[in-house]
């Protein structure tokens, strides 16, 4: 909270301007490496390919935790914009600055998917990346890795950026939103080589998203942990995440 309090005057100074927005992501930046070893997490990181600083991409990390997308933001040095869910906005606080920086998108309106395009190709510049969690939701906990939307895939190609897929294992364990569970520990995270989309076209977009898909979940059914988790007794409740 203190970190929260102290920073926020500067979220809010460089979140008016997209100008501002690789200012915006530093301080974003502190904040989420304060978060997460401030919360007795640490991260080890397995890199299959390093990212180019003057290159835009496209992040796709499972989704299961709140601290998800702090652990993205720590892990980049470089801007990414976020694409997700108007719904958020309705959160106290988080909602303020989610409106000002994310690309929001209204699923259940054409209009609003064919805005993010808009968005998005005034955003990707100057090395400015994208983040979307491909399974939309978080699912619950017995769920190894939901079935992907389109938007993610969609948009790699239609702005030519290689795809990033990066798995977390354990922030569903060590931070749930089952609060009978979680822990301090280790956040383990396994950035594979990209996908390129160089050359593809719409009608690939299905054979892309699948071939995402299967790399992901092939990896987290590999891993000892996460399944021993996945698969542990009354795991299939619904928790009420707003995510």
């Amino acid at each position: 909270m203190v970190t929260v309090v102290v920073l926020s005057p500067f979220l809010l100074m460089f979140s008016f301007k997209e100008s501002h927005y690789p200012m915006f992501w530093k301080v974003a930046r502190i904040l989420s490496l304060v978060l997460v070893y401030g919360m007795g997490f640490c991260l080890k990181i397995q890199y299959d390919q390093i990212t180019d600083r003057n290159k835009s991409y496209m992040f796709c990390p499972n989704h299961a935790s709140l601290m998800d997308a702090f652990v993205l933001i720590a892990l980049s040095k470089n801007p990414i914009v976020f694409v997700g869910k108007k719904e958020l906005v309705k959160i106290p606080i988080f909602g303020f600055f989610y409106k000002r920086v994310v690309i929001m998108v209204d699923r259940n309106c054409p209009e609003s998917r064919k805005k993010v395009y808009e968005s998005a190709k005034k955003r990707l510049q100057n090395g400015t990346s994208m983040a979307i969690f491909p399974e939309g939701l978080v699912p619950t906990e017995n769920v190894v890795l939901a079935p992907f939307k389109n938007g993610a895939f969609s948009l790699a190609i239609e702005f030519n950026m290689p795809i990033v897929p990066q798995v977390y294992y354990d922030c569903k364990r060590l931070f749930s939103w089952d609060v009978f569970k979680g822990s301090p520990g280790v956040f383990r995270i396994h950035q594979h080589a990209f996908i390129e989309t160089t050359g593809l076209e719409m009608d690939d977009m299905e054979h892309l998203k699948q071939h995402v898909f299967k790399l992901m979940e092939d990896d987290l059914l590999s891993d000892e942990k996460f399944m021993n988790d996945t698969n542990r007794p009354n795991n299939e409740r619904e928790f009420k995440s707003p995510l």
